[in-house]
């Protein structure tokens, strides 16, 4: 049985099966089946889980006017602050799962509540696995970030 560990994903990324682990996750604890399913309709290349600075993280869901997926507070509030209670009694998240971007920036399309938990308790580094739409993207982004990857 699957517990959805950073070690459970580092592990399957190192038996190259880790798109099989994200699946896996977004379909049952992710509760993000739509995520899964628009992942599969093309090929991607995938990096990590690597930790990785979250103030270089830009959440997509929330309550500000700004997000992509709108969330009320009251609602994101609600989700943040169980996550962030779980965390101060030793839960540990699955990764965050962001795509790079054509803009060179790191969108976490699975884990904003997550990533704001993390935040509040004063994380400043956690699990990442990214996504790229093109294979030269992960070069862009190797050489983007270079200095916040293992050497």
């Amino acid at each position: 049985m699957l517990v959805f560990t950073p070690g459970e994903a580092r592990a399957y990324a190192e038996a190259g099966r880790l798109e099989e682990w994200i699946h896996a996750f977004l379909t049952t604890a992710g509760a993000n089946v739509q995520l899964s399913v628009g992942l599969k309709r093309q090929t991607r290349w995938w990096y990590g889980p690597q930790e990785f600075p979250l103030s270089l993280l830009e959440r997509c869901c929330g309550p500000e006017a700004d997000m992509e997926y709108y969330q009320p507070a009251e609602d994101f509030e609600r989700q943040v602050g169980g996550m962030t209670r779980s965390l101060q009694t030793g839960w540990q998240p699955a990764p965050l799962i962001a795509v790079y971007t054509p803009h060179g920036t790191l969108s976490v399309r699975d884990g904003s509540h997550r990533l704001e938990a993390l935040r509040r308790i004063g994380r400043e580094a956690y699990w990442l696995i990214i996504w790229f739409n093109v294979e030269q993207d992960k070069q862009h982004f190797l050489a983007q970030y270079q200095q916040y990857l293992p050497e």
